[in-house]
Order: C-alpha cells, then structure tokens, then sequence
C-alpha cells in the first residue's frame, strides 16, 4: 500500500494524526485505544431509551413523538437505546451461538479462503486477528458481509459458497439482516421527520440498499496481549448513515461524550438495539446529526479476559453511485455534494492505505 503506518504506533496514536481522511468536521482529539492514566469517565451521562412501539403503533402522534425523542438522542451525542423494535428476541442468542461457531469451529485456513477484499467502496470478507485496520492492532477476529453476500433479490448468479463456509450460515444470518431492514425506513424517516424534512425522501434510496452486516469475534485476552497496551477495537466513528448494533454480553463498548471529553461505558439491557449515526448522516445533515466517536476496551474486570466478546452491527449504507448532499431545508450547507463512493473510500483509505481511495467525483 502507498501509505503502511506501524500498527504499534497506533497503541500510543490520537485521532488527529490522521485528520487529514475525515471528509466531515471532527475536532474532538482521542487516543485510539483507552489509557488508564488519562482518560475519564462520564458517569452521570444516560443515553436516552426510545420505545419504537410509539412509531410501530401510536399512530401519526407516535410517529411524531418518536421521531423527536430519538432525534434529540442523536443530536447530543449521535447514540440511543432502541427498544420495542420487534425484533425476535430469539434471533439475538442464536446470532451469537452461530457466530462463536463460525470463528471456533472453522479452521484459520477455512477461514482465510474468503479474505476480505474490496468490492465497490467496501472491503467484503474476513479479517484475521489484528488486520481489521493498518493503524491498530485491533484484538479481533471480523467477517464483513454485505448485500451480495446474502439470497435477497432472486439473483440467479447468486452462490453461497463464494461468501459463507456453510449454507446455513447464510440461511439463519440472512433471517436477521432482513429483520434489521425493517427498521431501515422507519429510523430513516424518524431522523427526517425530526429535521423537518419528507419523511419518505429517502425510501426509494433505501429500499434493497447496500449494508455492511459484520461478524465480531474479539478472543480471550491473553497475558502478552494485554501487556501490549492495544484494544479490541480502535476509537473511531462509523462511515455510514446508521449502525444497528444489538446490545452485547460482555461489556467493553466505551463512547466519547464531546462536550467534556470523558467516556460513556454503554452496555444497555439483552434485547435492545444501540443505534448510532455515521460520517454520512453528518454530511448531509450538515453537522446537525454527528457521527461520535467510540471504541472496544477491554472489560474492566480480568475475570472476563477469559470470555469471548462477541458483536455483530449492521451499517445501513446508501449505494456507492448516489450523492451525499446536505438535506433540502437545513440552512447554509458546509458540504458540497459527494459521491458516496468517493466520500467512503477518501475515509477509509485510512485504515487501508491511501490507494484505496477512488478518484471518482
């Protein structure tokens, strides 16, 4: 790659070293993984809960309810609780039994036959221990699945084996993408009816629309690296328009509160869903919607070093060939608009080197 930093070096690295990939405003500074010296703690910050059953049954008022309870969330500190989703609450158990089995009981050479590669803006695949990014020596094993990876549109070129080392992988795995993308258009147009924009503005862009729906498997934390003062995964903010991330087990979830610079351990009830806004939903709400920060650390109690930490978010994506632009409506735009592929890959050539970004307009 033409730009390869020493993944060590991230250890001790804070975000504005890389400033130069953001393509929305982010003057927070950070250190990428947690630094028990130094960093502090928010305990008194509760990121709201928001019931969906206002906007599934409370009719227009709900719609309208929910739509300015979770737009307040997201606009102080672009996270929220979501519950009443519908989701089966089975799904989430058997997600997390199906995935320590993907990661457990296939061998690394299994595994390694679906390395993740780029296809369109988004690397697609699996990613051995510590090659999430080029910056970090992320303490993680992930598997990026995203649309074309699942039999949703009768594709007749579609073939399971090219993504998945057993077809029922896919089969239980597409159960829940699906289930996620029926809250796809009711988040969105929550977010819009909050900004007093169409609610409907965006339904044809995200109807069938791209995601990446990723397997996180953060191993037992051994003593060695532990004593490399790395993280399981590195601060960073999500490139997406939304991630749909199912509350985990084990804890470890840490996120940055900007107005005081202090953490926010975020380890909400099982069956709840934790939602947060990405770099894309910035741009086109102009900074009205921010795309915060947040990072994995290790449990606080050495007790769970030797429990496997698993997670598996859904970001929610517009595809690569439509435009980012600010919202028709929201005064004075900062940005002008983008092609979703270039305004991606510009981002995160920064975890993969700077020739991964296009040269698309």
């Amino acid at each position: 790659m033409a730009s390869t930093p020493n993944q060590e070096d991230g250890i001790k690295a804070v975000n504005q070293n890389f400033r130069k990939y953001d393509q929305v405003n982010k003057e927070q500074t950070y250190h990428l993984v947690e630094k028990q010296d130094v960093d502090e703690f928010d305990e008194e910050y509760q990121i709201a809960t928001c019931d969906m059953r206002l906007f599934f049954e409370g009719g227009e008022e709900g719609k309208q309810q929910f739509a300015q309870e979770l737009g307040a969330a997201l606009e102080g500190i672009g996270f929220a609780i979501l519950t009443g989703h519908g989701v089966d609450p089975e799904l989430y158990p058997k997600a997390q039994q199906k995935t320590a089995e993907i990661f457990e009981q296939t061998t690394y050479e299994e595994r390694m036959v679906f390395k993740a590669e780029r296809h369109g803006a988004v690397n697609q695949g699996y990613f051995p221990m510590k090659t999430t990014t080029i910056i970090h020596p992320d303490l993680v094993e992930g598997w990026v699945f995203c649309r074309r990876a699942f039999d949703l549109d009768q594709d007749p070129n579609f073939k399971v084996e090219d993504y998945w080392p057993k077809p029922e992988y896919e089969q239980f795995f597409r159960k829940l993408v699906q289930a996620h993308e029926g809250l796809i258009h009711p988040i969105m147009q929550s977010i819009l009816r909050y900004l007093k924009c169409d609610p409907h503005l965006y339904d044809d862009k995200m109807t069938g629309t791209n995601f990446g729906f990723r397997l996180n498997y953060y191993p037992p934390i051994t003593e060695t690296d532990d004593a490399t003062g790395a993280g399981r995964m590195l601060g960073h903010e999500d490139v997406d328009l939304f991630t749909i991330l199912p509350a985990q087990e084990v804890e470890g979830l840490q996120v940055l509160n900007r107005e005081n610079g202090k953490w926010i351990r975020l380890n909400p009830e099982p069956g709840s869903i934790i939602l947060n806004t990405g770099d894309y939903m910035q741009r086109i709400t102009n900074d009205r919607l921010p795309s915060t920060t947040h990072r994995v650390s290790k449990p606080q109690s050495k007790s769970l070093f030797t429990k496997p930490r698993i997670s598996f978010p859904m970001a929610v994506y517009i595809w690569e060939d439509e435009l980012l632009e600010v919202l028709p409506g929201l005064e004075n735009p900062k940005y002008e608009p983008i092609s979703a592929v270039k305004f991606h890959t510009n981002i995160t050539s920064k975890y993969y080197g700077d020739d991964y970004a296009t040269e698309v307009k």
